[in-house]
C-alpha cells in the first residue's frame, strides 16, 4: 500500500505545472479548506493544536479513528498558499489509513515542485506542518484519540 489515493496524480500534476499554474492550483485549493467542526474552535486547549514552525497561524487536529485519519484544519484566508497546502493535506489525509500517510514523501513540497515557488520561510513551515500532521497520525494511530 502506498500513498493516499489520488495523492500522487497531484504531485503529478503539480509537478508538470508552471510555476504560476501550480500557485493558482493553491489558491483555488484554499478557498476549498472546509470549516472547522462545530466546537473545535472554541476548545481550552486549542493554543495545543498550534503548527509553532509556522508563521501563519496553523491548527491542526488529527486522530485516527477505526483505522482512519480524521482532520481538520484552521489557516486564515489572508494566507492562501499555506491555506492551500492545507487543504491539499486535508483533501487526501482524510479518511486515509495511517501506513498510507507514513508513506508520504518527507521532501512533498520538492515532490509538488513547491520549493521554488513558495521561497524558502514558507517552505519550512508548511515542511513542519507536514511533519506534525506525520507526528499525530502516527502517534494517534498507536493509542487513544489526539484531543
Amino acid at each position: 500500500m502506498g500513498m493516499p489515493e489520488g495523492l500522487e496524480k497531484t504531485i503529478d500534476r503539480f509537478r508538470s505545472a508552471d510555476r504560476q499554474t501550480r500557485l493558482e492550483a493553491l489558491l483555488d485549493l484554499s478557498r476549498k479548506l472546509p470549516p472547522l467542526p462545530p466546537g473545535l474552535e472554541q476548545q481550552p486547549d486549542r493554543e495545543a493544536h498550534r503548527v509553532p514552525e509556522c508563521q501563519t497561524p496553523v491548527f491542526l487536529w488529527i486522530e485516527v479513528a477505526s483505522g482512519r485519519v480524521a482532520m481538520h484544519a484552521e489557516v486564515p484566508p489572508e494566507s492562501p498558499t499555506v491555506r492551500g497546502f492545507v487543504a491539499l493535506l486535508v483533501r487526501h489525509l482524510s479518511g486515509a489509513a495511517p501506513n498510507e500517510v507514513a508513506e508520504i514523501p518527507n521532501d512533498l513540497l520538492h515532490a509538488l515542485g513547491l520549493e521554488e515557488t513558495l521561497g524558502m520561510m514558507r517552505t519550512q513551515g508548511l515542511s513542519a506542518i507536514l511533519q506534525r500532521v506525520k507526528r499525530a497520525v502516527a502517534s494517534a494511530g498507536a493509542g487513544p484519540p489526539l484531543r
